[in-house]
């Protein structure tokens, strides 16, 4: 591709690509395929002026690798995975709405002849006159009724140019809230995206094959567990589970699908097994059906924004009342005129979704999906944060650091069959163990017969007529009576403290003890300090570790509260009582386990390497692996509370002195039009800046602007 480097300065680049009439398509696919380039930070594309900015890592040849991956792409022949939905087309929408409604205002008011600006005025006063009759038909007074009340009121005293005006700045608002409903759906919809890249595949053998999803076709058959995301559309071949199906029904609980029984892409199995006859080879209906639930549930509203919308009609009947009065008293319809200039509708029912949009928005910059406003109240009002541990406070990957055998066992061959079952339901753990038998080139054919999960436990199997178990001390030796091999007691209680324990039980014992390594992250510690500071009064840790590791881990972090040993209904039961105890509570994880407590919550925050179904019930997901991120989320929310509430207490302050004003006949109906509308227009492009404004730091360029890609050798430029 042929571009020009305009300008470049430490980490950041911005080129020129030399073309014309750029589409929205074109533009996602060069931003992803810039996205993909080793030490690519991110980048921004603009389809408008055909201009990419690059933001990479200042390490030794990532500049050179950008520079030469823009001049090898081809959109023919370059490979880019683009969403289907990527928002770009919305907002050049309502970008060109907003644009012509503006550019028709001016043409109207200062190119048009007066008998022409007064008809068009007529025309386009008819459709909020007939709203207004409409709700007033319907016994509502509301919002329609005093907006098509004052332009009507505007034409009969022959007031064209405020007529106009009042129409102008309500056409606005109407395109700004029409906009930040799409956008908030368009957020939604991202963060329930699938992230389903594998599933098993049932050949006609009876083998399961960890196959792309990609490469399914209608007619294959995928096995679905406990825990794990439905990919495609199909229907039940064989077995039995519960499906949750929130995230197309709207249906609080699960359902239960046997053979023959519909199964959508998206919905999640939170018990049980099934095998999937797929009848689509991609979830192409789903889209359209989470559009059509997120349309009909309010959960994207804030207590805030609901007070807010109600507050506003309330007001209406207040205003005509001001406007009553003040013409009974004064006998001055010009005062009176005021009034009916000032409403707080459009301030109210504007800036506060616009406030909440532009958070959800930043938001999403940090890498955090959240899936309404009233999460980020509730977060923001919360007081209590719960943590689970593993794989949230500790590393996403654990290590195996050693296997110690049981009963003469081979320690390599209990490596194989804790990998071949615990491939089967994936989490930190078990991934561990999984990669650890690839490391050692340990191969595991499937050798096992069904395989059960049973949640916060462990896995139960039969591999050649033997019962197999996996999992907690607890499930190995209180729940299903495994003994110990004669003899190795004091080899048992001599197990390294420091490590997590994962049991391993064949034929009712003790075949191996696989010691997980899991080390905390490492700013798990700064990020507690950090959540204090922020608000918090209690950070809590529960998890279903031992006694002994969670008090090493609570100590080391400066955690509140711990419990261990804990199960997930354990979890659910701690929020209750904080709850009880009037407090809000936020729960932070990422498993199987967590998903009660995730649900429990005022807000759940799912990891998004986490399972799905925690991803699925969580009302916020963070895609990078973090703690601090969740600093941020808490800074955004406390800021965007104190935002709103600064909004609410300006917009009913302000308008209520231009209604004493105009009561008072300091002010004519123009100037209250005027500030009413300038103040509204104000707060919702106020209320769009960022709440956490970032910093950027220059570097002297080494590249001068200018400089012509394509005139330099692909071969020549690494």
């Amino acid at each position: 591709m042929k571009c020009t480097i305009l300008h470049e300065s430490g980490g950041r680049m911005r080129v020129h690509l030399r073309q014309c009439n750029m589409t929205c398509r074109e533009a996602d696919q060069v931003q992803y395929y810039l996205q993909g380039v080793p030490g690519v930070i991110r980048a921004k594309v603009s389809e408008r002026t055909a201009d990419a900015t690059v933001f990479f890592r200042e390490a030794r040849g990532t500049r050179d690798a950008v520079i030469r991956a823009l001049s090898l792409f081809d959109y023919e022949t370059s490979i880019v995975e683009v969403p289907d939905h990527t928002g770009r087309e919305i907002k050049r929408e309502y970008e060109d709405r907003m644009f012509w409604h503006i550019a028709r205002r001016a043409v109207t008011k200062f190119f048009l002849p007066v008998p022409i600006r007064t008809f068009v005025t007529l025309v386009k006063a008819v459709p909020f006159v007939w709203k207004g009759i409409r709700s007033l038909a319907s016994g509502r007074v509301d919002v329609h009724v005093l907006d098509g009340a004052s332009v009507t009121f505007a034409i009969a005293l022959r007031d064209f140019d405020t007529a106009g005006s009042v129409m102008f700045l309500l056409g606005i608002g109407d395109i700004m809230e029409e906009w930040t409903r799409r956008r908030s759906v368009e957020d939604l919809v991202g963060a329930m995206s699938l992230h389903v890249d594998k599933v098993w595949l049932k050949s006609p053998d009876g083998q399961e094959i960890l196959e792309g999803v990609n490469k399914i076709v209608p007619g294959d058959r995928i096995v679905v567990r406990t825990g794990n995301m439905i990919p495609l559309d199909g229907i039940v071949d064989s077995g039995e589970a519960t499906v949750n199906q929130a995230s197309i029904t709207g249906e609080p609980l699960a359902v239960r699908k046997g053979p023959g029984g519909a199964i959508f892409a998206g919905t999640v199995v939170e018990d049980g097994e099934l095998v999937v006859c797929i009848t689509k080879s991609s979830g192409s209906g789903q889209y359209d059906r989470i559009v059509s639930m997120i349309e009909e549930s309010e959960k994207l509203k804030s207590d805030t924004e609901a007070r807010a919308s109600d507050l506003a009609d309330k007001l209406v009947p207040v205003t005509f009342a001001a406007v009553a009065l003040t013409y009974l008293f004064t006998g001055d319809v010009m005062r009176a005129y005021s009034i009916m200039m000032v409403d707080f509708c459009c301030a109210l029912k504007l800036a506060m979704p616009v406030s909440v949009l532009s958070a959800m928005r930043e938001a999403s910059n940090h890498g955090i999906s959240v899936k309404g406003g009233k999460f980020m109240e509730n977060l923001a009002q919360a007081r209590t944060i719960i943590f689970d541990k593993t794989g949230t406070l500790t590393k996403a990957q654990p290590k195996v650091k050693d296997v110690i055998p049981f009963g003469g066992q081979d320690k390599l061959e209990m490596l194989r069959l804790a990998a071949c079952l615990e491939e089967h339901y994936p989490h930190s753990i078990a991934n561990a163990v999984v990669k650890e038998a690839k490391e050692l080139d340990l191969r595991h054919e499937e050798r096992h017969t069904k395989v059960k999960y049973i949640v916060a436990h462990g896995i139960a199997s039969t591999v050649e007529g033997e019962e197999v178990r996996i999992g907690s001390s607890h499930f190995i030796f209180e729940d299903e009576g495994v003994v110990l091999p004669e003899g190795e007691q004091e080899k048992l209680d001599s197990l390294p403290e420091e490590y997590s324990h994962l049991y391993l039980s064949l034929g009712g014992c003790l075949a191996a003890v696989l010691l997980i390594e899991d080390p905390l992250k490492e700013e798990a510690a700064l990020a507690i300090e950090r959540l204090h500071k922020e608000g918090f009064e209690k950070v809590a840790m529960l998890t279903g570790d031992s006694r002994r590791t969670a008090r090493s881990v609570a100590k080391r972090i400066g955690i509140d509260d711990w419990m261990s040993e804990v199960l997930p209904e354990d979890k659910a039961s701690y929020i209750a009582a904080e709850h009880a105890a009037g407090r809000k509570v936020v729960m932070v994880g990422d498993g199987i386990n967590d998903s009660p407590a995730l649900s429990a919550a005022d807000v759940g925050i799912a990891i998004n390497s986490g399972a799905a179904i925690a991803r699925e019930i969580a009302d916020v997901t963070i895609s990078e692996d973090d703690l601090m991120a969740l600093v941020t989320l808490k800074k955004l929310c406390t800021r965007l509370e104190q935002r709103t509430r600064g909004n609410y207490r300006f917009i009913l302050s302000f308008n209520a002195l231009l209604v004493a004003l105009g009561m008072a006949g300091v002010m004519q109906p123009t100037m209250t039009a005027l500030l009413h509308n300038v103040s509204t227009i104000g707060i919702a492009v106020n209320s769009t800046r960022d709440l956490l404004p970032g910093t950027s730091t220059h570097v002297s360029p080494d590249v001068s602007p200018g400089t012509f890609l394509a005139d330099t050798p692909a071969d020549a430029i690494v």
